[in-house]
């Protein structure tokens, strides 16, 4: 007799393709080398900017780069955003996002850039 999850074959589709995507899913192993490498890389810029180790045009630098590699290790580690992963909605996605952000960066550098030129009465324009 056939139950509603399973047909007359003998065969359980209750979970249709619940374990199809497993490759989507990280392991606890992954899960735990993301949040180490995101450790270190937070630990490394704190430490430099902290000891004093850097003059600040290098730890500027320096900092950013790390950034940008933890924005790496999270979007695979965490995300599982990597070649192998064919998902055009996911990286449309992405793409957008990184879209809005360059314009919330570009857009807040530029009103502060221009802030004490717009905002101080009788203040000298930036040169």
């Amino acid at each position: 007799m056939a139950t509603a999850h399973t047909t007359a074959h003998g065969h359980d589709h209750g979970h249709h393709g619940a374990h199809h995507n497993e490759g989507a899913h990280g392991s606890v192993k992954s899960y735990i080398v993301g949040f180490v490498l995101s450790v270190i890389l937070t630990a490394i810029p704190f430490g430099l900017v902290m000891s004093g180790a850097l003059p600040a045009g290098t730890a500027i630098p320096v900092c950013f780069g790390l950034g940008i590699v933890q924005i790496i290790v999270h979007l695979v580690y965490f995300l599982h955003m990597n070649s192998s992963s064919a998902r055009s909605w996911n990286m449309a996605a992405f793409l957008f996002t990184l879209l809005i952000v360059a314009i919330l960066v570009v857009g807040s550098w530029w009103v502060m850039l221009h802030l004490n030129a717009n905002m101080m009465p009788g203040a000298m324009p930036m040169e």
